[in-house]
Order: C-alpha cells, then structure tokens, then sequence
C-alpha cells in the first residue's frame, strides 16, 4: 500500500510538471489564456474621466465643446450634477460649472489604477469612467518570441466582445458626444487589437499586469 501510495504521489508530482512546462509554451492555448486573463482585469471601455468633479470655466466652454456636450449627456442621464462656482482667471474670479458624480454615476467609476504614458511623462490615476467590459472573441495570430531586455516577449492580435454596455450610450446625444465609445461597441468582434505579453515565471502574461 504504501508503494502504490507513492507511486501516485510521483505520477501527481510528474503530471504537475508537464503542466507547468506545458503553460510555458508560446503557442494558441497560452497566448488566449494570456489574453482571457488581460481582459478579466484590465478589460474596461472607458472615457478618460480620472479626475473628479470636472470644472469648466463659462470662458473656456467654446473650446471645450465636446467636454461641454458629454457633460450635459451625463448630467441628462442623472450621473453627474452641477453647481456654479467661480474659478480664478487672469487675477479675477470666472464664472464656472462643476460637475461631480452622483450616486447613479459613481457607480460606472472604476477604481483601478490607470497609468498614462507620453513620451514625456508618466501618470498614475486612481481609476476611469467605465461604460462597458471587454472580453475575448479570437485570436488572430502573434509574433514569434523574441528575447529583449532578458526575457521572451510576444504579441498578440486578437478582437473582443462588449459585455454589458450602459444603455444610455445607445442614445443619439451619447452618440454625438462619445464617438470613441461608439466605435468601440459598434465594431466589436471586427476591430483587432494588439497585446504586448512576456514570459513569466508561470506562464505568459499581458505586459501590463504583474507576474
């Protein structure tokens, strides 16, 4: 008994060894799972709204009039509200609107770290406006692993799914002042994204999360 014992402990410890060689491989089945993970942490189709409230200046509202217009789309749809406060503008107080979430609106605010990269900065924000989650439709293809900076990298082409979008992008007003999100809903399943992956200790995994 206690060799048969040990004997299925062995073929255990075999078998979990194959597997986790087997996650290491650059091939169809890791690179989706690589994507599938990306997308059930990172998959969010948001607008770029990090910072609350949001305050527009009656002076700057001809420059600003998509921002102007999405307001007012949010405001219709009772996630944000608005009060007239006054702004500092060249040594004197500007009439202005401050628009903050409400309850209804907080709850498309995802608190995740954002992080916005420029070529000359890089910005860390506590979380986005969310309208709608992502998920995998195919994958496309990838490059062939190559070694840079000490580790295997890859990249992978794949489209997505829209997952429980807010109705109220569907509105014509939403239409007009969000055409980035409409995009977005309207081409899912035809647009190809691309997905930076390396190799982790683990298996392969999107550039931007951890290993």
């Amino acid at each position: 008994m206690r060799s048969l014992r040990f004997a299925i402990l062995a073929l255990a410890a075999l078998l979990g060894a194959c597997q986790d060689k087997q996650a290491l491989l650059p091939n169809r089945t890791n690179f989706t799972a690589a994507v599938d993970d990306y997308l059930a942490q990172r998959g969010r189709l948001c607008i770029a709204r990090y910072d609350w409230p949001i305050t527009l200046a009656q002076a700057d509202r001809p420059a600003r009039a998509g921002d102007a217009l999405q307001m007012a789309v949010l405001e219709s749809q009772g996630l944000v509200a608005h009060r007239d406060v006054h702004v500092q503008r060249d040594g004197a107080a500007a009439p202005a609107r401050e628009f903050a979430l409400t309850a209804a609106g907080q709850k498309y605010f995802v608190h995740a770290p954002v992080v916005v990269a420029t070529a000359t900065q890089r910005v860390t924000h506590a979380g986005d406006f969310c309208v709608a989650r992502l998920a995998l439709d195919r994958v496309f293809g990838w490059e062939a692993p190559q070694t840079l900076a000490g580790r295997s990298v890859s990249s992978v082409l794949f489209s997505y799914r829209v997952v429980d979008p807010a109705p109220w992008t569907d509105t014509p007003d939403a239409r007009r002042a969000f055409p980035l999100v409409r995009r977005a809903i309207d081409n899912a399943g035809t647009l190809q994204l691309r997905l930076g992956i390396h190799l982790g200790p683990k298996g392969w995994v999107a550039d931007e999360l951890t290993d």
